[in-house]
């Protein structure tokens, strides 16, 4: 009865334990979870921000850590906008920047955690701008009243009034640029630990010495600062400040450009005057070569700098290649703008690469480009300092040959239609003694194949015409100066005696028709016997 006794005690004691452990942890669990907001609650707690946590072991978590990190905080910092909230935010907040965006959109994807970034960094900052989103595709009609048109879309409302973002797309990008439009244009540094602090921060900024911030020389590196939308504009009367931003520094009313890459330091030496500095800027801002990236495309594409050069290869192989043609890029430096490209990015080097048909390369290429002429040229000697610099001088002085793309030149001896290509089209067309039919088409062309059937039909029906030729060439594969099509498939005929004016013939002829057509333009009695199918 005893030992019964004991054993009943020590289960009852045993189960009494396992119900204490169960609720204790029901209710950290109960603590941990989150709760839904309460939709009817006011703008400020929909806001839910919630500080706890976010500087706790940042240094022990790596790279995909600290981005979700950031995306966390930015669920609490940034604003979820539906169609209920989002006018009473712009109309209860003098400053709103409201990112329209939809889930299905990659854009979006990589904005996103850039935009949540900035909005720490503005708050920290003290800034009183709200940060809000809004799902565009879920709330179509709250989009259309702020006027989202596509995705990614960027708006600062201020008071009321929007205007569209014209920035670039990292976060200190967009850090800049809403600080500029929202009164801050400038940075007044007044000590060194500022001026310290201030170089950790920014890898690009522009620092200006004044004895005094007032007169003319200061009033136009305002008007800069305020015109200006990507570069940080710093500014201080301190001489011993100043020479901890730039080194170089020797006297007042000075302006600088500092970047934190080899070429670092350059001073400006005109008259201020706004659009002079911009120009400057202009001419500046980028590094000696510039990393081609989703969020640095648009910038680059659009540099006033039109002579472009660009590299693609892997990163390992560029390594070893940087050294020496950041030498070359700072001999042509505000000439010619420098461009890196992973060979091997989808969506920033295949396009470029398709243009020259080297789209599955994996060895280094070096490219450039005329935006003035939209002309583009290939590097086709060995990837050598003196090859490139003279590739360069060349292209600086226009005595480059614009590059056309050809694929190799195909055996035709036995082909009833002969394949042309960008490297036998002078002879075979242009200084070819012969009449010659070309069918001008694209593989992804819907209508050529009608086409191609036709001119297989005429080409057998003239199949012994000594002085008649049927090709065809392949234009999204192919190039010449003297072949401008636009639409296909296109059908030219190049008579014998004045190959620099072909005819078109109509694709939408039939086969009797276009016969028709090749006997009227051809001379000789053997001709005009062949004019039916």
């Amino acid at each position: 009865m005893i030992r019964r006794k004991s054993t009943s005690r020590f289960v009852f004691f045993i189960f009494t334990l396992f119900l204490l452990l169960s609720f204790t942890v029901s209710l950290i669990a109960a603590e941990d979870s989150p709760t839904e907001p309460d939709n009817d609650d006011e703008l400020e707690e929909l806001m839910a921000i919630d500080e706890q946590g976010d500087e706790e072991d940042q240094q022990q978590h790596g790279e995909q850590q600290k981005e979700a990190e950031v995306l966390s905080k930015a669920q609490r910092i940034v604003l979820e906008l539906n169609s209920e909230i989002a006018k009473r935010a712009i109309n209860e907040n003098e400053l709103v920047m409201i990112l329209g965006y939809a889930p299905w959109c990659p854009r979006s994807a990589e904005l996103m955690p850039q935009f949540a970034d900035a909005a720490n960094k503005l708050k920290e900052l003290g800034s009183s701008l709200l940060m809000a989103k809004l799902d565009a595709e879920r709330y179509p009609k709250a989009a259309s009243m702020l006027d989202i048109k596509g995705f990614p879309t960027l708006l600062l409302f201020t008071n009321g009034s929007s205007q569209v973002y014209t920035g670039g797309f990292s976060a200190e990008d967009i850090v800049i640029w809403t600080r500029k439009k929202t009164g801050v244009p400038v940075i007044r540094i007044k000590s060194v630990p500022e001026a310290e602090e201030l170089l950790k921060k920014y890898n690009t900024f522009v620092v200006g010495l004044f004895e005094k911030f007032e007169g003319h020389d200061y009033d136009e590196f305002v008007k800069a600062a305020v015109s200006d939308n990507e570069i940080q504009f710093v500014e201080t009367s301190d001489l011993v400040v100043a020479k901890v931003l730039f080194p170089e520094i020797k006297s007042t009313n000075f302006l600088g450009i500092v970047k934190s890459e080899p070429e670092r330091y350059t001073g400006y030496e005109g008259t201020f005057e706004a659009q002079k500095i911009l120009q400057f800027l202009d001419n500046n801002k980028f590094p000696l070569v510039t990393r081609l990236t989703e969020l640095n495309s648009g910038r680059v594409y659009s540099s006033p700098i039109k002579l472009q050069v660009i590299v693609f290869a892997e990163p390992d192989e560029f390594k070893n290649v940087v050294d020496s043609l950041q030498e070359v890029a700072r001999k042509f430096k505000t000439k010619i703008m420098f461009i890196y490209t992973d060979i091997a990015d989808e969506n920033l080097a295949k396009p470029f690469l398709t243009l020259f048909g080297l789209e599955d390369s994996q060895d280094t290429v070096v490219t450039a480009f005329d935006n003035r002429i939209n002309s583009k040229y290939l590097l086709e000697s060995d990837l050598t300092s003196s090859n490139i610099e003279n590739f360069c001088s060349r292209l600086l002085q226009g005595s480059l040959s614009p590059y056309y793309k050809s694929q190799p030149i195909p055996d035709n001896k036995e082909a009833s239609i002969q394949i042309i290509v960008g490297k036998t089209f002078d002879d075979l067309v242009l200084n070819s003694p012969k009449n010659v039919l070309l069918e001008v088409y694209t593989p992804w062309c819907i209508n050529c194949e009608t086409t191609s059937k036709q001119m297989e039909k005429l080409a057998k029906h003239f199949k012994g015409l000594d002085n008649l030729v049927f090709a065809k060439i392949d234009a999204s594969a192919n190039e010449h100066p003297k072949l401008q099509v636009e639409d296909y498939p296109k059908l030219l005929f190049y008579l014998a005696g004045d190959k620099a004016n072909p005819m078109k013939l109509s694709t939408k002829s039939s086969s009797k028709e276009l016969a028709a057509a090749i006997n009227k333009h051809l001379k000789g009695k053997e001709q005009a016997s062949k004019d039916e199918l």
